[in-house]
């Protein structure tokens, strides 16, 4: 029966992937960037009605999954399984993978505020690194949600963060949060909002005036390399 089942289900996913404009959404969404379903609907040149269709089987077989962020919902691979099994179907076709492309202008995709929180270029990068040294532990029950390990805890209280204070807010304390433009997760939560005022204190960050772009600062620039290794 387990080997039925698994025959089974390999033929409803080989299915749902052998469909032209399936396939064509699915691999758009390989350089793990999230796109709504217009987008993917552009990207697979067919109508918007139609992707809702496809885009509901992929989900159905667990090859895509939703994200909510405010009014808009946007798609990523289920897992990086998926990914992984995908790649090796790309390596067998022989086929070259597009390039994300965002449309944000320059200074809003470099660095910005997302509510009371860091975004852009600059934030997924430091949430990228928060993440390679281990800093951030993931929530068993809750995927997008983390806490801090010893090793993070200690480093962002020598950057002036008090910890203690960030935990008692009546908030999420720490959480990803899908970047409008880069289309990968930024740290949001209190540890996010933290970390933004203290930038901004420590002048590293300067608020626009009439936007919610965020500027780097020469002092900003030696310091999220020294701290995240991030070169701007």
């Amino acid at each position: 029966m387990d080997a039925e089942f698994a025959d089974t289900r390999l033929a409803r996913l080989a299915a749902a992937i052998a469909e032209p404009a399936r396939a064509r959404m699915l691999c758009s969404l390989m350089d793990g960037h999230a796109r709504t379903g217009t987008e993917l609907a552009a990207l697979a040149d067919i109508g918007t009605s139609t992707a809702s269709v496809h885009l509901a089987k992929l989900k159905e077989q667990q090859l895509v999954k939703v994200i909510a962020q405010g009014k808009h919902r946007y798609y990523q691979l289920g897992s990086a399984e998926v990914a992984t099994a995908l790649e090796s179907l790309l390596a067998i076709a022989g086929a070259p993978q597009a390039r994300f492309q965002p449309s944000t202008p320059p200074r809003l995709r470099k660095a910005r505020t997302c509510y009371d929180h860091m975004a852009g270029e600059l934030a997924v990068k430091l949430y990228d690194y928060c993440l390679e040294q281990a800093w951030l532990i993931g929530d068993k029950e809750d995927n997008s949600a983390y806490e801090l390990s010893e090793a993070g805890e200690e480093a962002l209280i020598n950057l002036g963060i008090d910890i203690t204070t960030t935990r008692k807010t009546r908030r999420r304390f720490a959480c990803s949060c899908l970047d409008w433009s880069e289309r990968r997760p930024h740290l949001g939560g209190a540890l996010g909002a933290a970390i933004l005022t203290v930038s901004l204190k420590q002048k590293w960050l300067e608020r626009d005036l009439d936007s919610r772009a965020l500027s780097v600062t020469r002092e900003g620039k030696k310091q999220f390399q020294k701290h995240f290794a991030i070169a701007i």
